[in-house]
């Protein structure tokens, strides 16, 4: 596996690591500012620096909780682009209650790129449409 590929699926596994555990510093450790999302419902969401995420990331947390999600799997991860300072990964991800069932997968697209010598998501896309999707972020 290229280097560079490498290090953005490393980056993306501590990311889903501080997820599933609810970790706002893991996560936020994995991004780079601005960050984007464009959202299942066709939304961009932008969280310009570091506060804009854990700003509602209690709300985030919440939601989650009501619609039963104990963690979220990554079924396949593929890159399809690949350069020395930006990968572009494809991925299937399943949200997972506490049983062990799946109750909703979703495609998603995250671009990383290498800035400052650390690499990170910039931006995301994905299929996701759920209860979280209304979590009161910042749009364009």
């Amino acid at each position: 596996m290229p280097q560079e590929v490498e290090q953005a699926r490393e980056s993306y596994n501590r990311w889903l690591q501080g997820f599933n555990s609810r970790d706002r510093d893991a996560m936020v450790a994995e991004l780079h500012f601005p960050h984007l999302r464009l959202s299942g419902s066709n939304q961009i969401q932008v969280w310009n620096t570091s506060a804009d995420i854990n700003a509602n990331f209690d709300e985030q947390t919440q939601k989650l909780k009501e619609e039963g999600w104990v963690r979220t799997e990554s079924n396949f991860i593929e890159a399809i682009q690949k350069g020395p300072d930006k990968v572009h990964l494809t991925m299937i991800q399943s949200r997972i209650h506490s049983d062990g069932s799946e109750y909703n997968q979703f495609q998603t697209l995250w671009i990383f790129i290498r800035e400052d010598d650390r690499w990170g998501v910039k931006f995301r896309s994905s299929f996701l449409v759920n209860a979280t999707e209304n979590t009161n972020f910042s749009t364009v």
